[in-house]
């Protein structure tokens, strides 16, 4: 669930936070879903338990999960505005990369004008 490159540029710890954060737009993690303890990802991604333990921190600080002491790391009540943010973060990304692979800025508004029309279909998407 928690998968990551390890040969990626993208720092571990903010790998972990964009997993959650898709996760929990997607509905795969909801309120009160436990996420595992520090220590037990820290062993699972092979990756030090500051790596984690500092995910978990960003993730708290902005408030997509919570932390009982003694009791472990809690899904929040999701902020539609919050989940926003970082799902348009990540498309601006994604239209960075394109760009620079040489995608047309009018490919890419043609691909999401089929996106949102009503009568798309994924077979028409297919760029």
């Amino acid at each position: 669930m928690f998968d990551i490159d390890l040969m990626s540029r993208v720092p571990i710890y903010e790998q972990l936070y964009r997993k959650v954060v898709e996760l929990v737009s997607k509905g795969v993690l909801t309120e009160q879903d436990k996420l595992p303890s520090v220590r037990s990802l820290a062993t699972e991604l092979s990756v030090n338990p500051n790596t984690v333990a500092k995910a978990y921190a960003l993730l708290e600080r902005d408030g997509i999960i919570h932390t009982l002491a003694g009791r472990g790391s809690f899904v929040a009540k999701p902020d539609a505005a919050l989940i926003e943010k970082h799902l348009l973060a990540e498309f601006d990304t994604a239209a960075e990369h394109a760009l620079d692979a040489g995608i047309s800025g009018a490919a890419l508004s043609a691909r999401l004008q089929t996106l949102t029309e009503p009568t798309g279909t994924k077979e028409d998407n297919n760029v």
